[in-house]
């Protein structure tokens, strides 16, 4: 595979999952805020803005949150912005995924970028929040149904976890943020946001314990939006990209999974929890070293590996 191809699959899978996640935090934000508690407003959009725009937190305007995490064209983190970085990657690899994924994503664009919203127009933003959770589902499943599960599929695939192991990790660092003393509705809201509530509640009782919902939301190796299984489908998606392509340097990019993977098997919720934010931010680290471990490798490489390999 071209490494640009490459390089196009992976950003298209990062950037939409970047706004599905975006749409689950905004619209449990958004459920919350509407329910009356000891937090304030404030309080609530302080762990929105925090996991979703990290470095803003502490800047924010109650009025206009919603309004920069959904439409800011200037914001790197809003919903419309990661749906357009995703459309015009799709767009550089149209031969590479199916018409019917084409098609859904482009016209997903053409709705969520069709509103003309003003900062004050809540409902407005909610609407495109909807538009892009209901589209998710329908990009992932048809993504998985119409693609051949090749190196193109994996590329998508480790793009797709890795995007959201790191977004698992900054929104659980804001709800565990040293100082703040989060209530129930707030713990239901940080499940919602990660959509975990009914599955927590399946496997854990409706006791809602901070120590229970971390351990849920990082080590549960059978839930699709944990921790530990997002750094499964890294592993294997690498492990199959690695059988398929030509490359034989595959050591640095092998090591750095496997001591990933083993921050997330050989450990225990009660051995971590006291330093969660470091726990979490060796997790974060880690991700990004395996980010450009696997530009380095597979699009980034010198002329002369290439001839090497």
């Amino acid at each position: 595979m071209l490494s640009r191809v490459a390089d196009s699959l992976y950003w298209m899978s990062r950037y939409f999952e970047r706004a599905d996640n975006a749409s689950r935090v905004l619209k449990a934000t958004y459920g919350l805020i509407l329910n009356p508690a000891k937090f304030s407003t404030e309080e609530r959009w302080y762990h929105a803005v925090s996991s979703l725009a990290p470095g803003a937190a502490n800047h924010v305007d109650p009025q206009r949150a919603l309004f920069s995490l959904v439409a800011d064209p200037e914001g790197s983190f809003s919903i419309v912005k990661c749906i357009s970085g995703a459309r015009e990657n799709a767009r550089q690899v149209r031969e590479e995924i199916s018409s019917e994924m084409w098609e859904h994503l482009n016209r997903l664009f053409h709705d969520v970028t069709g509103f003309e919203l003003q900062p004050d127009d809540d409902a407005g933003a909610m609407r495109i929040v909807t538009l892009v959770r209901e589209g998710s589902y329908r990009f992932n499943g048809i993504t998985a149904t119409t693609l051949n599960h090749d190196e193109a599929w994996h590329f998508i695939q480790l793009g797709k976890y890795i995007e959201r192991a790191c977004n698992l990790c900054v929104i659980l660092d804001a709800y565990f943020v040293i100082g703040k003393h989060p209530d129930d509705l707030d713990w239901v809201g940080l499940l919602s946001s990660c959509a975990a509530f009914e599955a927590y509640c399946k496997a854990c009782t409706a006791e809602l314990k901070p120590d229970r919902i971390a351990n849920f939301l990082l080590l549960k190796p059978e839930f699709p939006y944990s921790v530990r299984y997002s750094v499964d489908c890294m592993h294997e998606a690498l492990a199959a990209i690695s059988s398929l392509s030509l490359s034989r340097r595959t050591e640095k990019v092998e090591r750095l999974i496997g001591r990933l993977r083993s921050m997330v098997t050989y450990v225990q919720i009660a051995e971590i929890i006291t330093g969660l934010h470091k726990y979490l931010a060796g997790i974060i680290e880690q991700c990004r070293e395996l980010h450009a471990a696997v530009h380095e490798l597979y699009i980034e490489y010198p002329i002369e590996v290439a001839f090497q390999n």
